[in-house]
């Protein structure tokens, strides 16, 4: 407890820099816990908000015990486009008995009442057209407990029970889980990944910056306290009581700057993304991290960084020359590269891996050494250019820069690691976006609209066939082999027109109406195709009735277009006037096809809510909830950049200040000596630029790497992100700017001779 005291009151009373620099550590730290806070809360955000959403999911009666349920209220979900975001619709029908309305509800919706979200309820006035999939009037507004976020479209629509036939009895409503979380789990686990390597590793570098702030004069200070008598052990515990005081009291003020962001955010809303202010609630284990974490990191650092001085105290004199630093950190660098490098030429030869087990060990890991081993080559990287550039070099700028970071490597390891880890990370950051949106774009230019056959009357598919902006439509069912097993396979049966199938598909042959023809398309076949004049039949009027077909001579050559697939690769083309009049084929699709235009899909989709609001639409091709999980990731994959952007300014504005302070002395050494102001701001500037540009161009490099060596163990057709070079390297120069522009003002036109006073 006595060397604690007396690092605070060497701290307190030890002259107006050593206060600064304790509000500078303070203001950094705070920083620092400020963004750490808002990493861990993510995930509580998120969950919070699948409960909500679980709490609203119907809960049918148990089949074991149920003996009557046509008193139960009825309940059908349908989850449809708007645009790229989901639009939930839930029909309710009530019924003779009882049941609590789901959260949110006063009281279950009656016939033609429609209760709507807050968001819901703005873009009601303004598109008229989405009015009609919900049939009815609005009646009041969902409360938040029975939303997911404030933004969320949903909408509980009041139906009559002969209406709802369809409908699933309800007990209760309330499960454990959410059936689709708002970000899939092995999503949530990369995006946990990539919030490592974008955010908290730069946070480590940056705090560890904060809590190492005047090095070498804290380093003497302590070393003076050693020759003083003071063991090893209690010199390390004065130092680290500084640094702990700095590191809890900025992670107080850290937990406070982020209630007010959460506070402000939480109401304006992301991008994307919104939330509940009390979603961001902390909890105990986030408060844990914070203000133990952070306090025991600057513990460790504080020892740490005092050992060399308790140790050896003449080793941190002025005249003492620095250790170099390893070589042996090249070493986590090589073998993450080396993994990457190999994955990347798996892709180049053609032999992505299959198996995702090993390299869901392996590109992580890679990743991680990567960004330890950016950092750690760093000092020998930069003092092997500086002796060399040194040695050639005939400018005086120059040379002297050079002999300045050769002497001390590590001044910038501290400037430029957060920038470095930056540049890394948003390449990192890319491939991640570029695998999700991989697996969730639709990249075909037309959109089709598969529709169950049986939930459409004989009047909606007449008006769906008309409906504007389709450029036509087909019905695909299914048929078996007269004679055969029921697991041979048998060819699927298109019923369209010659101008129908035109419609559906890029390109067709010579087609002729009113005949029978073998389709065949560019995609393969599925199965052995039988031969002609062989039989088969198709279920028509809920399976009663049953129309045998042979299979004709004549093949008919299709097309699809690129990214799609409407018609099967071996199917048979059956023209319309071949089934019964006043029939209904069984097990059988109804799809629409228009274009791919955002506008055209809503347009499309508002019009079958508008003619059959309860028909299960599924758009191929579109997956709404994946574009949802998108538009989160990337909204959070930009906070978890603009966090890093921040720490990595940070640290190098930390870093730089602290650097310059320190560096007082010998700029006054060389201003008495004659060196013009000009020249040693060129010194400045060169001592952090040239370190910094081969770190950022290192980066650059090893982070397209790593980004290609997870797109190739990511199963997406994009292996190579060429796009994004010119954005990451256009970034690169910006930050080497601002770098440049925060050296210039470090040097001063004022000389104090008290500074070298002591030299």
């Amino acid at each position: 407890m006595n060397e604690t005291l007396l690092g605070l009151r060497l701290l307190f009373g030890s002259g107006r820099g050593n206060r600064a620099r304790f509000a500078l550590m303070t203001l950094g730290g705070s920083i620092g816990v400020c963004c750490l806070a808002i990493v861990l809360t993510i995930p509580g955000i998120l969950a919070a908000q699948d409960a909500r959403v679980a709490a609203r999911q119907a809960v049918p009666p148990d089949r074991a015990v149920a003996a009557d349920v046509s008193g139960l209220p009825l309940w059908l979900e349908r989850t449809d486009p708007y645009g790229s975001r989901p639009l939930v619709r839930i029909f309710l029908a009530r019924g003779t008995e009882a049941v609590a309305p789901p959260p949110g509800l006063k009281a279950i919706p009656d016939r033609g009442e429609v209760f709507v979200s807050p968001r819901l309820h703005e873009v009601l006035r303004t598109e008229n057209g989405l009015a009609q999939r919900l049939p009815g009037r609005e009646k009041g507004l969902i409360g938040p407990q029975g939303l997911a976020r404030p933004e969320e479209l949903v909408a509980y629509v009041g139906m009559s029970r002969g209406e709802l036939a369809d409908g699933l009895p309800v007990t209760r409503f309330g499960k454990r889980e959410a059936p689709i979380p708002t970000v899939d789990p092995s999503t949530l686990d990369i995006l946990r990944f990539t919030m490592v390597g974008i955010v908290l590793l730069p946070l480590a570098v940056f705090l560890s910056v904060c809590a190492r702030l005047s090095a070498a004069e804290r380093a003497r200070r302590l070393a003076a306290l050693r020759l003083l008598g003071m063991s090893i052990k209690e010199v390390q515990r004065v130092n680290a009581a500084e640094t702990v005081a700095a590191a809890g009291l900025g992670a107080l003020l850290g937990l406070g700057e982020y209630w007010i962001l959460n506070q402000l955010f939480s109401r304006a809303g992301l991008p994307g993304f919104t939330w509940y202010p009390g979603d961001g609630t902390l909890s105990a284990t986030t408060l844990l991290a914070c203000l133990v974490g952070c306090p025991a990191l600057a513990w460790f650092v504080g020892r740490t960084s005092a050992r060399k001085a308790a140790a050896n105290p003449l080793a941190v004199r002025r005249t003492a020359v620095e250790k170099p630093p390893s070589s042996w950190g090249f070493l986590p660098l090589i073998a993450g590269s080396g993994i990457a490098a190999g994955y990347c030429a798996a892709g180049i030869t053609g032999h992505a891996p299959r198996d995702t087990f090993l390299p869901s060990l392996l590109i992580p890991s890679a990743i991680i050494m990567i960004g330890v081993g950016l950092v750690t080559t760093l000092a020998p990287l930069c003092r092997m250019l500086a002796q060399r550039v040194a040695r050639s070099t005939r400018s005086l700028a120059l040379g002297l820069a050079m002999r300045r970071n050769e002497a001390e490597p590590g001044g910038t390891l501290r400037v430029a690691a957060g920038l470095v880890l930056l540049v890394f990370a948003a390449s990192l950051a890319q491939g991640v976006l570029i695998q999700l949106d991989q697996a969730t774009r639709n990249s075909s230019r037309i959109q089709s609209y598969d529709i169950p056959y049986e939930e459409l009357t004989t009047a909606q598919r007449q008006s769906l066939e008309q409906l504007k902006d389709t450029r036509g439509h087909v019905v695909s069912m299914q048929s078996s082999l007269v004679g055969a097993s029921e697991t041979a396979w048998s060819p699927h049966v298109v019923v369209a027109t010659c101008a129908q199938l035109r419609a559906a598909v890029s390109w067709t042959g010579a087609c002729a109406d009113g005949q029978a023809m073998r389709l065949r398309g560019t995609g393969g076949t599925v199965g052995e195709a039988p031969q002609a004049g062989a039989r088969f039949a198709v279920q028509l009027d809920g399976g009663h009735r049953r129309l045998s077909l042979t299979m004709p001579e004549r093949s008919l050559p299709y097309r699809e277009f690129p990214g799609s697939l409407v018609i099967d690769p071996e199917s048979v083309l059956v023209p319309p006037s071949a089934l019964p009049p006043g029939s209904r084929p069984a097990n059988a699709t109804f799809t629409l096809v228009s274009t791919s235009d955002p506008d055209v899909v809503r347009r499309v989709l508002d019009g079958i809510g508008h003619v059959a609001p309860t028909a299960d639409v599924l758009p191929q091709g579109l997956d709404i909830t994946g574009l949802q999980q998108i538009a989160v990731i990337k909204t959070l994959l930009a906070v978890g950049m603009v966090l890093g952007l921040v720490i990595g300014i940070g640290a190098y504005l930390v870093a730089a200040t602290d650097r310059a302070v320190e560096r007082r002395p010998q700029v006054t050494a060389l201003a008495l000596l004659g060196a013009r102001p000009r020249t040693l701001r060129a010194v400045q500037v060169a001592q952090v630029v040239l370190p910094l540009a081969i770190g950022l161009a290192l980066a650059v490099v090893v982070g397209k790497t790593a980004e290609s060596g997870y797109l190739v163990t990511g199963g997406g057709a994009i292996f190579w992100d060429g796009a994004g070079l010119p954005l990451l390297l256009v970034g690169t120069l910006g930050v080497m700017a601002v770098a440049a522009l925060g050296a210039l003002p470090l040097v001063g036109r004022r000389i104090d001779p008290e500074l070298i006073r002591r030299d």
